[in-house]
């Protein structure tokens, strides 16, 4: 049975569109069917305007979910949420009716999603509603690095209080449970620490003394192969050395960052826990350049490529 991927176009005002087009025309693609879920008008303009050729030209078959409102490039706009949110909420209801096999995202403008009156931060969060679960999680594959996160989008300030020894056996578990469908022949986890030097026994704070150390006694204890909490300065050059099949890490930038440098253009965003694949870009809706065509397609290449890897495993199974 052929691999059937839908692609969604994200903000329609940001580079999200160029870089379907250009990533559909690529001729090292996955074999599988391409389906492309956004404004089909925005797609033709954005075809028209930058000598792309046009979807119809590429083999893919387009879900037209048209803007209700004008949307002009690289502005927010509630017209431009909600042409994102309907092609992703399309495309999700799809995969959850068995009609695609997987979603691949463009990236989403999260002040037009609010613009909108949508409550979702992110992709993640509106997958998992969408899906009906909660138990899921944001990882980054990037270089030699898998890396996934106990707390997602929130603000540094908050982060502490949200980080709880039941958070980070949750997002451990389904870590490893994981692992094996993202190509890793072993489930070795290391554990970020939240402080500077891990805390430092205490004198730094006191997280992993209390909330972190513990929890990873605990999944020791249930035979998971877990390690730290360890300095997050360190720990990343450790795991891409090869010593680690992955990393928690405990915030947003603490695991982004090192992904991004050792991959940027070319690492994918997954969502573990949905009842159905799910890839995205590592980038965002770039309105700084979204008039000049130069927009870059590798990360969304990249994510298609696993989408169908994905796919492949989970069919393994």
């Amino acid at each position: 049975m052929a691999t059937r991927l839908a692609v969604t176009v994200g903000d329609p005002a940001g580079i999200g569109p160029e870089v379907v087009l250009k990533a559909l025309a690529r001729t090292d693609l996955p074999s599988a069917e391409m389906i492309v879920y956004g404004p089909a008008s925005v797609l033709r303009e954005r075809a028209a305007r930058f000598g792309l050729r046009p979807l119809e030209g590429l083999g893919a078959r387009v879900v037209d979910v048209p803007a209700r409102g004008p949307v002009p490039p690289g502005v927010t706009s509630p017209a431009a949420g909600h042409a994102a949110a309907d092609a992703v909420l399309r495309a999700a209801r799809d995969a959850l009716a068995g009609e695609v096999d997987g979603l691949v995202t463009a990236p989403l403008n999260k002040e037009s999603l609010a613009a909108a009156g949508h409550h979702w931060p992110g992709h993640t969060e509106m997958l998992a509603e969408v899906a009906g679960v909660s138990d899921v999680a944001m990882l980054f594959v990037g270089g030699a690095l898998r890396v996934a996160l106990v707390t997602i989008h929130r603000s540094l300030r908050s982060v502490p209080d949200a980080i709880t020894s039941a958070e980070v056996e949750r997002v451990a578990r389904l870590l490893h449970r994981e692992l094996p469908g993202l190509g890793a022949g072993s489930r070795r986890l290391a554990v970020c620490g939240l402080n500077p030097h891990a805390g430092e026994g205490g004198m730094f704070g006191r997280e992993e003394i209390e909330v972190i150390a513990p929890a990873i006694a605990r999944l020791r204890q249930e035979g998971l192969d877990v390690s730290g909490p360890f300095p997050a300065d360190s720990l990343f050059a450790r795991a891409a050395r090869g010593e680690f099949d992955a990393v928690l890490a405990q915030y947003h930038d603490q695991g982004l960052i090192p992904v991004k440098l050792a991959a940027f253009g070319h690492a994918v965003n997954v969502t573990l826990g949905l009842p159905f694949v799910r890839t995205s870009v590592d980038h965002g809706t770039g309105f700084d350049i979204v008039d000049r065509g130069v927009a870059d397609e590798g990360s969304l290449l990249a994510a298609i490529r696993l989408a169908a890897d994905l796919v492949a495993a989970r069919r393994a199974r």
